[in-house]
């Protein structure tokens, strides 16, 4: 593929995600690359891993800073506290930090208490995202999860006491057998504790899962998801949040995922671990780039393992085709309640928004995205239609290379 012509990308902003590949257990709805805890666990081998991977990476972004860091799982504060500093300390030795930049780890109730928290935030975490997914006892059984109500609310009142003043809650609907009262009752409990943000979802039966395999009985069906729903976005809404995204809501626009919010909007991001993805946009040429690494901890380990070591742990690379640029920015902003400026379309892929005007007609016309002022002059923004985020699909369908 021949470079942009002209190219008016800008370096996005850039983010890093780090992967721990381990849980406690494995959930039977989980596709995500985590994996049951080894009798010995690879600690301070699987993070000199993790350094010398984003070593491998740093000439694709050198001086660049990073915008937020995310430490996702897995489980990883399975990690030690002392692990989380040493880690911090060498990622901060290498890419330049900006002053406010967010700094999440990934929490499950049960693997860590109010001294961890304590000690992971001194290192530097300042931001805590906590896998509750439901207070009721029977839900979490049938879920496979390992904690119980009890054990949520006391990791988030460790949380607070540990000092954590940005937190988000994790929280499932749209469970096996859930009635408008256990909704009601779940949301309410999360809601007690005042969390800055909520990560609220409905549980999806992902394939080559056990949950894929055999469905829990009493699953709702369509009719029963929507009024959950809508029921469950009346009670946030009238408790201050906002829906920022599909399943995402902030008590204020400054404390919505900034990590996440670099994805929908077409951000870089360097994926650093087992299994991890990374996409990055060389600006000088306006080639994007992704990349995924090893999957299996196994082998992510085994490439740092030997003298000298491969430092190669990347199983596959490939260039974003202009047309595939395309698809891949509307699928992501899209997903926000607000959408995008237009400009931002040329920002990032380096394309103008006449590239896409037959689409955008299309679904102006159908009702699914807000008229735009001036095509030719990118006014206005990409913003869905209440309907457009109902029907998302349909929506996106419209993009499709």
């Amino acid at each position: 593929m021949q470079p942009v012509a002209e190219s008016r990308l800008r370096p996005p902003p850039l983010s890093l995600y780090l992967h721990w590949p381990w849980c406690e257990r494995k959930c039977p709805y989980c596709d995500f690359n985590s994996h049951s805890l080894p009798e010995a666990v690879p600690e301070r081998a699987y993070l000199q891993a993790l350094i010398a991977d984003l070593e491998q990476t740093l000439p694709a972004v050198w001086r660049r800073p990073l915008r937020s860091l995310f430490i996702g799982g897995g489980t990883p504060s399975l990690i030690s506290a002392e692990g989380i500093d040493w880690l911090l300390t060498q990622i901060r030795a290498r890419l330049p930090l900006l002053p406010d930049a967010e700094i999440t780890l990934e929490a499950n109730p049960g693997s860590a208490d109010q001294q961890r928290f304590a000690d992971y935030r001194q290192a530097g975490v300042n931001r805590l995202s906590i896998g509750v997914q439901s207070f009721n006892d029977q839900q979490l059984q049938r879920l496979g999860r390992i904690h119980n109500g009890a054990t949520a609310r006391e990791a988030i009142e460790a949380a607070r006491l540990a000092g954590f003043n940005h937190i988000n809650l994790d929280l499932m609907f749209a469970l096996p057998g859930q009635q408008p009262a256990d909704l009601l009752a779940d949301l309410d409990q999360a809601l007690a504790y005042a969390p800055e943000h909520l990560s609220w979802y409905q549980l999806t039966l992902e394939p080559n899962t056990p949950f894929a395999q055999q469905p829990p009985a009493e699953l709702p069906d369509d009719d029963r998801i929507w009024a959950l729903q809508q029921l469950g976005s009346e009670r946030l809404a009238a408790a201050g949040f906002r829906p920022y995204e599909v399943s995402a809501w902030a008590r204020a626009t400054d404390l919505q995922c900034r990590h996440n919010l670099n994805y929908w909007q077409f951000g870089d991001y360097l994926g650093i671990g087992a299994g991890a993805h990374a996409k990055l946009t060389d600006a000088a040429t306006g080639r994007i780039w992704r990349e995924q690494r090893a999957r299996h901890p196994r082998r992510y380990l085994d490439a740092f393992a030997t003298e000298p070591a491969q430092l190669d742990t990347v199983i596959s690379r490939s260039e974003v085709s202009a047309v595939d640029a395309r698809f891949e920015f509307m699928l992501n902003a899209m997903r926000l309640s607000d959408g995008v400026a237009a400009t931002l379309l040329g920002e990032r892929i380096g394309q103008p928004l006449t590239a896409l005007q037959p689409a955008l007609d299309a679904v102006i016309a159908a009702g699914l995205l807000q008229p735009l002022d001036g095509l030719a002059a990118a006014a206005g923004r990409l913003q869905p239609t209440p309907l457009g985020q109902r029907h998302l699909n349909q929506l996106l369908l419209a993009f499709l290379p």
